[in-house]
């Protein structure tokens, strides 16, 4: 999670510290700050949503926000710390071990920041940045693309017809005869070259894609190849074409080769290996 997040856990803590009023920040900064804390809390949620996905769920637009928000925390990590170090240089520490490692830390900043109004301006540019970010999380509409992990899901009916074997099913050598013969060549040879659909009907859990499949099974020697794809009411088309061409030509089609064809690309592949065989 932190690879996502970054440190925002421990920056809203820190950021809230310097809202005490034993800092004595000018209202103008300190309203700065209030905002800013208000606005990274926001942006943690969606950054702590970001996390709980899969890295390869991601879209590509969602790491790159997500990779320039951690970077910005790191950076506002730096100033807050700044801050706090130069305060408590004049102040007693209750834990010196602490400060001075938040002195080695920031060593090098001290030399480029030696005063409020240069912290000021400090937190008025990581202000812009944040701004910056969170338009392009709007624009780009981050909050839409991360969804939460998928849980445990039930094994969809379809998926189960497929792997029933011939010997448990009762009651379907009829209506298999039927639709066998409805999908045999007929006499007249334009009839026979023409392409035929046949609808299987009625309510869930009947056994339509379990009879479905009994019929492909007993035509599939008879053609070169053929292809066997259950498809739900909201398809991914991609995910459709690409499982059409796997169970066409297993040995040609890889996973890693179908992975980067488009649409158009699959179509036509397609296209070429039904015209070339009898599928």
């Amino acid at each position: 999670m932190e690879l996502v997040t970054g440190v925002m856990g421990s920056l809203l803590p820190k950021l809230g510290e310097l809202l005490k009023d034993e800092y004595d920040l000018q209202r103008g900064l300190r309203e700065k700050i209030k905002s800013l804390s208000r606005e990274l809390e926001s942006v943690h949620a969606v950054l702590r949503k970001v996390g709980a996905v899969p890295l390869d769920q991601l879209d590509e637009l969602v790491k790159l926000w997500a990779r320039d928000v951690r970077e910005l925390s790191y950076d506002m990590e730096d100033i807050v710390d700044m801050f706090l170090v130069r305060f408590n240089d004049n102040h007693e520490s209750d834990d010196p071990w602490v400060l001075r490692r938040l002195r080695k830390k920031m060593s090098k900043l001290f030399k480029k920041a030696k005063d409020r109004r240069e912290i000021a301006g400090a937190i008025q540019s990581i202000n812009e940045k944040l701004q910056e970010v969170s338009t392009r999380r709007a624009r780009y509409r981050v909050d839409s693309f991360v969804t939460k992990p998928a849980g445990p899901v039930s094994i969809d009916p379809r998926l189960q017809a497929l792997y029933k074997r011939s010997t448990e099913l009762t009651g379907v050598d009829g209506p298999m005869d039927r639709i066998i013969n409805m999908l045999s060549p007929r006499d007249d040879i334009h009839l026979s070259d023409k392409k035929k659909i046949i609808s299987i009907v009625g309510f869930g859990g009947l056994g339509k894609t379990t009879l479905a499949k009994v019929v492909y099974d007993k035509l599939k020697p008879d053609f070169d190849c053929g292809a066997f794809v259950p498809v739900g009411q909201n398809p991914d088309m991609k995910k459709v074409l690409r499982d059409i061409l796997i169970d066409l030509d297993k040995q040609k089609y890889k996973h890693s080769i179908i992975m980067k064809l488009n649409e158009r690309q699959l179509i036509d592949e397609i296209k070429d290996l039904v015209e070339k065989k009898r599928c």
